[in-house]
């Protein structure tokens, strides 16, 4: 059996409200053993956590609030956030970080809800799902700061912190992140034609540092770029990773389901 896995998928969204069930079945024909659908603000968050209640072998929840989500923050979502976040099937607290591309959310207060969350994933020893949309040396730096105090602590977290979502960033952000022990999410840019660049910077990054993920129901793979994405393409994705790496789309799906392992502290029942 091929253990593709997905790790941030948005299952959740009203997208998937008509064949929610024939996408999961799709996803499943297709050889997907686990997805990780993370939420983005406390409602998402909770129909997350339903989902993987509804479906624990093959799907777990991720819950955050999202940069472009936090116009309604304020000290008493913290609370909240973490009792979604010790809710059964709950593996990673996300989707968070920053994004100054959109500027749905002040840049202070977005720095003010990634810290916090980061300290609550410290608290709760949750590896962080980030978002990064044009503030990557903002990212890194509050997270240079965070994860050596995960060393000095000698806290678990130091050696599996999290993934950086959709990776989209240069090179030299990647081996940083990497560096730091970051995983690497790979999604459906890598496999458009007119994208030389990603190619290159996945070609160049170790393997057992990576992660399949669709992002879905946006950024459809090649050819279905402009389409609703779903968890039935992730082999597009593994199969453009392999090629770039001179492997078989098999030892892919192998590598990339032992690191959702490794990084989740999951273990699905399905191989």
């Amino acid at each position: 059996m091929i253990p593709y896995t997905d790790t941030h998928c948005h299952l959740d969204f009203d997208r998937f409200d008509e064949d929610r069930t024939q996408v999961l079945e799709r996803a499943f024909k297709a050889g997907l053993v686990w997805i990780l659908n993370p939420g983005i603000d406390l409602h998402t968050n909770q129909s997350a956590i339903d989902l993987a209640k509804h479906n624990p072998q093959h799907i777990s929840a991720a819950v955050g609030i999202h940069p472009n989500f936090g116009q309604p923050w304020t000290a008493d979502i913290l609370p909240t956030l973490r009792e979604q976040a010790q809710q059964p099937g709950v593996v990673a607290i996300g989707e968070i970080g920053l994004d100054y591309y959109r500027q749905h959310t002040p840049f202070d207060q977005q720095r003010t809800m990634f810290e916090s969350q980061l300290a609550l994933a410290e608290d709760l020893g949750l590896p962080v799902i980030l978002h990064n949309r044009d503030a990557t040396q903002d990212l890194l730096q509050i997270l240079t700061s965070w994860h050596l105090g995960l060393v000095h602590k000698d806290h678990p977290l130091a050696k599996r912190p999290g993934v950086f979502h959709s990776f989209l960033a240069d090179y030299d952000t990647a081996i940083t992140a990497i560096e730091m022990n970051f995983y690497i999410g790979v999604s459906g840019p890598v496999t458009f034609t007119n994208a030389p660049e990603r190619k290159t910077i996945t070609r160049n990054l170790p393997l057992d540092r990576l992660l399949l993920e669709t992002d879905a129901p946006f950024m459809a793979p090649h050819p279905h770029r402009g389409k609703r994405n779903e968890p039935a393409y992730i082999p597009l994705i593994a199969e453009e990773i392999a090629r770039l790496h001179d492997t078989s789309p098999t030892r892919i799906a192998h590598i990339t389901y032992a690191n959702a392992c490794q990084l989740f502290d999951i273990q699905t029942n399905n191989l």
